[in-house]
């Protein structure tokens, strides 16, 4: 029997700096309502789906923005999702930002099942951007000092009748993303991003947003056989326009469906998990083909170590 989760891509638009959470929690449970009216057992919503994306701004003290944060999940104004999703039997993924009992700040997404239970947690690993104020900046991109990199890695878990995994925005942009989990079998790997269409160390690469968006996803996709739910909040949020083009890939790499608005949009597709072993199988059968004792830069190396230089009989 073939192995089928219908999954929605659950876009966002801009959340307002000054919106509510039960406003915010409204939208998301209209779209969730609309994925289980398209029969969705999975609806995944974007990073940091609950607030406005706080780190464009800088606040002296790192707790200025602690308001934005949710200290416990679900919390008294996120439980009507859970519930709702509960009541439709729809499970669905949501990031958010987490501030723990111990002071700790996570740029954080959960993973929910169709009977409102968290399935598994994962805590963004790439963290981009910088940690101080630098004014210069049309706005600022201020992730590092705002949330700290995880170290607990990529997890994967059954739930969905497969193998789910997560990633956060820039994670999507490294291959190591994928294989860390694609050498766990995963077959659905669930991407939410908030990403400014301007990027003001090189904005040569403004035109090239919506390309590198789909290149890094739709290679992951492929090279290593599963599923991949790319999700935006796009949109002119607080004066700051933001790529949308959220999208669900098979595991072939081709793209099945797309968003066409920048506002809240679902996207639906039928996900043939037992697909992913026409690849899983053959062109990447890592047992067969995989040469790990070669790669052990990728492990161990962080920066780039270039080759020495070689003096070809000029001057010394």
């Amino acid at each position: 029997m073939t192995r089928t989760v219908t999954v929605g891509a659950a876009q966002l638009g801009p959340i307002a700096k000054d919106e509510s959470r039960s406003a915010v929690v409204a939208r998301l449970i209209g779209l969730l309502e609309e994925g289980a009216a398209a029969g969705c057992s999975l609806v995944v919503f974007p990073e940091l789906a609950l607030t406005t994306f706080f780190p464009r701004w800088y606040t002296e003290e790192i707790t200025g923005h602690d308001h934005y944060y949710e200290t416990e999940m679900p919390s008294p104004a996120t439980q009507p999702l859970f519930d709702r999703a509960k009541a439709l039997g729809v499970g669905f993924a949501i990031g958010y930002a987490e501030l723990t009992e111990d002071g700790h700040r996570f740029n954080t997404t959960v993973l929910v099942e169709q009977d409102g239970s968290i399935v598994g947690r994962y805590r963004k690993v790439h963290i981009p951007g910088h940690e101080n104020d630098e004014p210069w900046r049309p706005f600022q991109h201020l992730e590092r000092r705002y949330f700290e990199e995880s170290n607990e890695g990529f997890t994967v878990f059954r739930s969905f009748d497969g193998i789910v995994g997560m990633a956060t925005c820039n994670d999507r942009r490294w291959p190591e993303t994928y294989r860390e989990m694609g050498l766990q079998g995963v077959e659905m790997v669930l991407i939410g991003y908030n990403t400014p269409i301007h990027y003001a160390p090189d904005p040569g690469q403004n035109a090239l947003q919506g390309f590198h968006n789909h290149l890094c996803m739709q290679a992951g996709a492929y090279q290593n056989g599963t599923w991949v739910v790319g999700v935006a909040k796009g949109g002119t949020e607080e004066g700051v326009e933001s790529l949308a083009q959220s999208c669900i890939i098979a595991p072939s790499g081709q793209i099945v469906a797309q968003t066409v608005t920048t506002g809240d949009e679902l996207i639906v597709a039928k996900a043939d998990l037992d697909w992913c072993a026409k690849y899983k199988d053959t062109l990447f059968n890592f047992a067969t083909y995989r040469r790990p004792e070669l790669y052990q830069r990728i492990g161990s190396q962080k920066g780039v170590i270039e080759p020495p230089k070689v003096n070809n009989g000029g001057p010394s």
